[in-house]
This record gives structure tokens, sequence and C-alpha cells, in this order.
């Protein structure tokens, strides 16, 4: 079986580090349980945050007045087939499947949208055959 791990994550609009939530205790705590996200900072200046992190790859969330609705992240991932199958075993709800192509290359991607409204772009480059 592949490994499933996240490989790196990019902001929709400003701060991968800095997403708007309006709470960021649950944020962490829903985060923790269906991304399988360790917390590894917290703090209150200048707004609550929190930053979790799972495979060296960090996310944050902070009250800071932002439209949750209108962020979120890439999440460039490996075993996208076992990431999107540990997601459904929590419940989560995702998006189909779906291909892009993006610099000549295809992703194999699905979305999820978080009870917070922040979406997310989980993707993987489709190995191409030779």
């Amino acid at each position: 079986m592949k490994a499933a791990n996240f490989v790196a994550a990019y902001p929709y609009q400003n701060d991968v580090l800095a997403l708007p939530v309006s709470n960021v205790n649950e944020a962490a705590s829903w985060y923790g349980q269906n991304f399988g996200m360790q917390e590894i900072e917290r703090g209150e200046q200048p707004n609550p945050f929190v930053i979790l992190e799972r495979d060296g790859v960090k996310i944050g969330f902070a009250e800071n007045g932002g439209d949750p609705t209108q962020d979120g992240a890439a999440v460039l991932v490996s075993g996208i087939t076992e990431i999107r199958t540990e997601l459904e075993s929590r419940e989560v709800n995702v998006s189909d499947w779906r291909i892009d192509e993006r610099e000549g290359k295809q992703l194999k991607v699905f979305f999820v949208t978080a009870p917070d409204g922040l979406c997310y772009y989980f993707h993987e480059e489709v190995a191409s055959t030779p």
C-alpha cells in the first residue's frame, strides 16, 4: 500500500498559517480528528491562532475576521486514494474525483469543504506512462 502523506500546502489567498476561522479550539479539534494533524503551536498575538502539522506540512488557523468561505488551501499529497479513504472513514464529506491539467501535467483531485467553510483542494500528479 502506498504511503498516504501530506507533501505541501499552498494558501488560496495570503497565508496558509493564518486561515480564517471563528474558533481556533474547534478548528484544532476538527483538523486533528479528521485530517490527522497535530497541534505544534498556539498563541494569542496578533489574534488567537493555532498551527497544526502532518507529515511536516503546517496549516494554521486564526481568529482574524476573515471569511473562511473565501479561503482554504491546496494540499499536495502522495497516496491520494489512501488520503481520500482515510477522510471518508472519518465521515468527512469529500467531492467526486476530478482530473485537472496544470502546466502540462495531469492532477487527480478532490475537494473537502470543512465545517468552518474552508475549502481544501487535495491533489496528486498522475504518473505518466512511458
